[in-house]
């Protein structure tokens, strides 16, 4: 039996996904920049995937930018906001827990002069309002919260916070690393006062190489790549348009199953953490039942290194993860896990276990049962 439970890192494309992504490829193969039939053809599929995603967010069509995915999103996000906006300031508040492409793209910018401020985290992995809005001053140019932690799951305060940098310095901006919620959590990016959000469409079903950055109306944000001026100049590069028409089609099908798939996924999350703790010394990291994404159950195996436990599972034929994929070859271990106070002797006993809309509960049945047998003979060899 094959178990895959690393849908944090990737999902699997799914069948309307892949048929519209191979029409496109096969039919729609014009370039979208080119004035003929087939340049509009190809056109076509991009402002239609545009329309599906800005109806998803209840924002406009033109705010959306797309992108190779969450990296460039949020480098795209950070740097071309930090630069555009440094006459007026240069203070930038982020947090602990954040996914590597902000906390390096957050470096970067510490290197030209720009100071950043990062939020702590409890034991859960969420940040404090009351710190946010200590840390907020008129110097504030940039706000940085993931509002979904790859890695523990943990949801951030990102409405509270919107209203906390709205109420404090309405001139700074917001920007949100939505790569992990969208899709399986409601979000809406004008209530929150949310000025840039980050996703990327492999994690929702859509193809790798495809995302976006939602660029809310009037953000002063420079663009990083400079060429032909397509999207309005603020990503130039001929569009890829099987990538766009496929993400744009999975934003759409987890849009209408939004309700019912996130209902779904924590009836298996609740299910799998209230058995696997069941086996002795196994504890949950972060918060439990609705106060955490629905798709992500971080577990710490006192006794067994996660690296072992990670192949002795793949012998099983069950794929998980030990932490973020992007960062799979650190040799720190977790910032976020460091961040949220984990005891040293688990952070290299910690595995991630991620579901999507296909996972069964047969899938969570075979895992669980494995995990019985191997977890007392893996810490004999301990």
């Amino acid at each position: 039996m094959e178990v895959y439970l690393d849908n944090s890192a990737t999902t699997r494309c799914s069948e309307r996904v892949r048929d519209i992504v191979l029409h496109t490829m096969d039919a729609a193969y014009g370039n979208p920049s080119s004035l003929h039939t087939k340049g509009m053809e190809a056109e076509k599929y991009v402002r239609d995937a545009a329309r599906k995603i800005a109806k998803t967010l209840k924002v406009r069509e033109k705010e959306i930018c797309f992108t190779s995915g969450g990296t460039e999103s949020n480098n795209l996000a950070l740097i071309g906001s930090a630069f555009a906006s440094r006459r007026r300031g240069k203070r930038i508040i982020s947090t602990a827990v954040e996914h590597s492409s902000v906390s390096h793209a957050l470096k970067f910018l510490e290197g030209h002069g720009f100071e950043v401020v990062y939020l702590p985290v409890d034991r859960d992995g969420v940040i404090s309002p009351e710190a946010l809005e200590e840390a907020v001053n008129d110097d504030t140019i940039l706000v940085s919260i993931m509002h979904v932690n790859n890695e523990i799951g943990a949801i951030e305060p990102v409405a509270q916070a919107g209203e906390i940098i709205q109420r404090k310095n309405p001139g700074a901006l917001f920007h949100v690393d939505a790569v992990q919620s969208y899709g399986k959590i409601p979000i809406r990016p004008v209530q929150w006062g949310i000025s840039l959000l980050s996703v990327s469409g492999h994690k929702i079903h859509g193809p790798k190489g495809a995302g976006f950055l939602y660029i809310r109306e009037k953000t002063k944000i420079e663009p990083l790549s400079y060429g032909g001026g397509q999207q309005s100049g603020m990503r130039s590069g001929t569009l890829n348009v099987p990538g766009i028409a496929g993400l744009g089609e999975a934003a759409w099908e987890m849009h209408e199953n939004l309700e019912e798939n996130r209902e779904r996924l924590y009836q298996l999350r609740e299910d799998f953490a209230g058995r696997v703790t069941g086996i002795e010394g196994i504890v949950i990291n972060g918060r439990s039942g609705r106060g955490s994404a629905p798709h992500i159950v971080s577990v710490s195996i006192p006794g067994v290194r996660s690296e072992v436990m990670l192949h002795a599972l793949e012998a099983e034929g069950i794929y998980v993860s030990a932490g973020s994929a992007c960062s799979s070859h650190r040799t720190a271990g977790s910032a976020t896990l460091r961040a949220a106070g984990l005891p040293p002797q688990l952070l290299d006993a910690t595995l991630r276990f991620s579901f999507s809309v296909s996972t069964s509960m047969e899938e969570i049945d075979y895992t669980v049962e494995k995990m019985r047998e191997l977890v007392p003979q893996l810490r004999r060899y301990t």
